[in-house]
């Protein structure tokens, strides 16, 4: 099981695609857990989540998934976890807060709240990093191969 989660080919797109989702996601979710970036931090964040209706331990994995998902994505590590986890994060995104304002962005400011836009662009990159695995360069791409040779390598027997 563990190979299949790890398992990735040498593709160096995969590994632009899921560092670039990573560094977008990461100061959304160092703002909801630390308040970096102009955040609230972790108690506020969940506050804010309980107003949306969310409770407390789905607004939990939200941050958790946003903030060490966005890490993970980065180093490359259980990318496909990190990735289905920012996607449901995602999915809840559009259908509790974004979805009443339409597609677009605010860019003008000239609307009450953000459409699903960027939602939408993220999951279509995070799903592929769920199917594809986390490419070149990542500590999965490394962990697989080492798995992979060492369940190759023939046990010496005792004679």
């Amino acid at each position: 099981m563990l190979r299949k989660v790890l398992n990735t080919e040498d593709d160096w797109v995969l590994t632009l695609m899921r560092v670039v989702v990573g560094i977008v996601i990461f100061p959304h979710g160092a703002q909801l857990l630390l308040g970096w970036f102009g955040g609230y931090g972790y108690h506020a964040s969940i506050a804010g989540f309980a107003r949306e209706g969310i409770p407390p331990v789905f607004g939990f994995l939200a941050i958790v998934s946003e903030f060490l998902g966005s890490i993970g994505l980065i180093i490359g590590f259980m990318a496909r976890v990190a990735a289905l986890g920012i996607a449901v994060d995602m999915v809840v995104a559009i259908f509790k807060v974004h979805l009443p304002y339409g597609f677009f962005m605010n860019w003008l400011g000239t609307q009450k709240g953000e459409g699903y836009e960027f939602h939408l662009l993220a999951l279509a990159l995070l799903i592929a990093i769920f199917v594809r695995g986390a490419g070149a360069f990542s500590l999965d791409h490394a962990v697989s191969r080492s798995l992979t040779r060492s369940a190759s390598t023939p046990v010496p027997s005792r004679a």
